[in-house]
């Protein structure tokens, strides 16, 4: 085994389903135990049972000015640390730039920069003291921030304004924090995601899929011919599974990155150059 992450212990937003079910079971794999954060209550509280006792849940919506500092100081609470924070939360909410409303734009910013800046924001006092009091002491413990943002943020991409701005954005948080944590041992990187398969981009068939998000419906799903058309453009000619991209973020979350800070590592299928 090349690394552990026994006593170490995990943050993982937008972990009920998805991509951040499948980074929270890997780590709790490798030995982490986890928080299971999620606006959807049921689909934690299903999680956090399935990986077993050292896993817990806190249901609430990221968004909310408070919830952050809540679920930081929960994760503490119920751990006693907080060595791995990953902000994976988000979904679309696409529209050509003429038909996004205020609303829509804001609330993409609000989910995919706002809430991460906030939860990085209500840890960095733990994370800095700790990291004072152990150096005190001769130790030099790494943590580790791992960031999701996409292609999209990379990119661009035609009918998401608000959500390639906010994924964007992480990039940015990403890189300052990088420089300014670095003092406190924290590696702080962003893995940007391609075509994964969940159900943001489950192949439309009749009647258009939605998601509730705030009393929402969310119109998800993309056409099959678009879907198609993305694998033949793909080197590898398929799209990635959630286990995937988990395992591309474990790397960030393992001592393997203990000395690098501030990358942006894509894991797209080699559809971004």
């Amino acid at each position: 085994m090349p690394f552990t992450l026994e006593g170490k212990s995990a943050l993982v937003t937008g972990s009920g389903r998805g991509i951040g079910k499948a980074i929270a079971s890997e780590l709790a794999s490798w030995g982490a135990s986890v928080m299971i954060s999620d606006i959807d209550e049921p689909a934690a509280r299903e999680v956090a049972e399935a990986l077993g006792p050292r896993a817990r849940f806190l249901a609430g919506d990221l968004t909310s000015p408070d919830f952050p500092q809540t679920l930081v100081d929960a994760t503490v609470g119920a751990f006693g640390s907080l060595d791995i924070i990953v902000n994976n939360a988000g979904y679309t909410w696409d529209n050509v730039i003429q038909k996004t409303t205020d609303e829509q734009f804001r609330e993409m910013l609000e989910i995919h920069i706002v809430a991460p800046f906030r939860v990085l924001r209500a840890a960095s006092g733990w994370l800095r003291d700790t990291a004072k009091r152990e150096a005190e002491s001769g130790q030099r413990v790494m943590r580790k921030v791992v960031n999701i943002t996409s292609i999209s943020g990379l990119d661009g991409n035609p009918g998401q304004a608000g959500y390639a701005s906010g994924k964007a954005g992480v990039v940015g948080l990403t890189k300052t924090l990088a420089k300014e944590w670095g003092r406190y041992n924290v590696n702080v990187n962003a893995v940007g995601f391609g075509l994964i398969e969940t159900r943001l981009i489950q192949p439309l068939a009749g009647a258009a899929a939605s998601i509730e998000m705030k009393g929402r419906k969310i119109p998800v799903g993309v056409q099959p011919s678009v879907l198609d058309a993305a694998r033949a453009m793909n080197p590898l000619r398929r799209l990635g599974t959630a286990e995937e991209a988990a395992q591309a973020v474990l790397f960030f979350c393992s001592p393997l990155s203990d000395y690098v800070t501030g990358e942006v590592l894509v894991c797209s299928g080699g559809m971004h150059f």
